[in-house]
């Protein structure tokens, strides 16, 4: 059986070795649980990468758009409502925060309820910044699944969810 590598070649404008022969001219044998782990690999690189040139272009890198983009949608969430959605960790929420604090692009305040609960706001700023943008982990995401029939998108969807749940049963990292 062949694998997607030696189906599609390698990428056009690429010179490192990323097809068949990768394998130091030798051509590459790989299972599917390996075949699928180097396209996981392969898509967490190009999310950091987009991300690091958003920062530059926009100022914001994908995981702080991310959270703009979910407070936009969610005005006056709790922090910790947010971290469950965005599969975070309080802690690394925070962090995140605090970076979106300081551009003065959101609001922290607490509930008027619950003085322990803090919920969570766009500024004014933060609003202009909450709309479609190119160049950015979004809109390439949008542009590849422009491509791909709904059913497609569900299947994958419901297989980077299974292997994202079985590797939190396997560490705990939540």
């Amino acid at each position: 059986m062949e694998t997607r590598a030696e189906i599609n070649g390698p990428r056009p404008g690429r010179r490192r070795n990323s097809g068949p022969d990768a394998g130091y001219g030798r051509p590459v044998h790989l299972d599917e649980t390996l075949d699928f782990m180097r396209a996981v690999w392969l898509l967490n690189h190009g999310l950091e990468t987009v991300s690091k040139q958003m920062a530059r272009r926009i100022g914001l890198t994908g995981p702080q758009r991310m959270t703009l983009r979910m407070i936009g949608r969610n005005p006056g969430i709790t922090a910790g409502a947010l971290a469950e959605i965005l599969h975070v960790h309080p802690g690394t929420l925070s962090s995140t925060l605090r970076q979106l604090e300081r551009k003065r692009l959101l609001v922290r305040g607490s509930d008027p309820h619950d003085r322990r609960r803090v919920l969570v706001n766009l500024t004014r700023k933060g609003k202009s910044l909450d709309v479609p943008t190119s160049h950015t982990v979004e809109s390439s995401i949008r542009a590849a699944l422009a491509n791909i029939s709904p059913g497609q998108v569900g299947q994958a969807r419901e297989a980077l969810l299974t292997v994202a749940r079985r590797l939190e049963l396997e560490t705990g990292w939540r």
